[in-house]
C-alpha cells in the first residue's frame, strides 16, 4: 500500500498481478442495495457508500434507470448460498465456477465488476463471508472498506496486507488520507472514467499533488 503520491505509488494501486495496467471509475449515479442483513446494516452500507461518493464528488442515487440497482452487496455466512440465490447465476453467469473458486481459496470477499462500453464501471456485486475474521469485525469498518473498494477498479493487489482504512484513537476506522487522496484525484472530472496504460498514473499523481499542495 502506498504512503505518497509518487508515480510509483500510484501505478501500483491499478497494477494486477498479470502486470497489465488497469483503471476505471464508475461513469453512473451507484443505487445501492444490501442483501443478507437486517434494516440497521442496510443503513450503515448506504452510509458509507455515500460518504465515500462525497468524497469522490460522485452521485448517489435510489434507482438505476437500466439495472435498477447497480451496486449489490450480499453478506452470507457460506458461499454455497450464492447458488441458492434465485436468479443471481442469471446476472453473474460464470457464478458456479466463481463459487467454486472462492469456496477453495477460503475467501471472504470478493468484488465482480461490470464495466460500460468506454471502460468506466456500470455494476459491482460485492459478496461478504461473514467467517470468524469478519464476524469479529464492526460493521461500520466491513461496510467503509467495502465502499471504498468498490468506488474504484483498484489492483487485484493494491490492499493485500494492508488496509485502506485505519483506526482512531477510539477505535473508530477511517479511510487513510492516502487513499482519500487517490480517489479525489480519480474521480476529477478531467481524468479519465478508465485507462489500460501506465502513463495514466503519472496523470493521477500529478492531480493529487495539485490537491494536496
Amino acid at each position: 500500500m502506498m504512503h505518497d503520491a509518487s508515480p510509483e505509488a500510484v501505478t501500483k494501486l491499478f497494477t494486477r498481478s498479470d502486470g497489465s495496467y488497469l483503471f476505471a471509475r464508475w461513469g453512473r449515479p451507484i443505487a445501492p442495495v444490501a442483501f443478507g442483513v437486517e434494516d440497521s446494516t442496510v443503513g450503515i452500507i448506504k452510509g458509507a457508500i455515500e460518504a465515500v461518493c462525497r468524497l469522490a464528488g460522485h452521485e448517489v442515487a435510489e434507482t438505476d434507470p437500466e439495472l435498477g440497482s447497480n451496486l449489490m452487496v450480499f453478506f452470507l455466512r457460506e458461499w454455497q448460498e450464492l447458488i441458492d440465490t434465485p436468479n443471481l447465476d442469471r446476472m453473474i453467469p460464470e457464478l458456479g465456477p466463481l463459487v467454486e473458486r472462492l469456496k477453495a481459496a477460503d475467501a471472504n470477499q470478493y468484488r465482480l465488476f461490470r464495466f460500460e462500453p468506454d471502460g468506466g464501471i456500470k455494476a459491482c456485486f460485492v459478496f461478504v463471508r461473514m467467517d470468524d475474521v469478519m464476524s469479529d469485525i464492526p460493521a461500520e469498518t466491513i461496510c467503509l472498506g467495502q465502499a471504498v473498494q468498490s468506488i474504484l477498479l483498484w489492483s487485484d493487489e493494491a490492499f493485500l496486507g494492508s488496509s485502506p482504512l485505519a483506526l482512531t484513537g477510539d477505535n473508530v476506522a477511517i479511510l487513510k488520507p492516502d487513499v482519500a487522496n487517490v480517489i479525489r484525484a480519480a474521480y476529477d472530472p478531467v481524468m479519465p472514467v478508465a485507462a489500460d496504460d501506465a502513463s495514466h498514473a503519472l496523470r493521477l499523481a500529478a492531480r493529487i499533488g495539485a490537491l494536496v499542495s
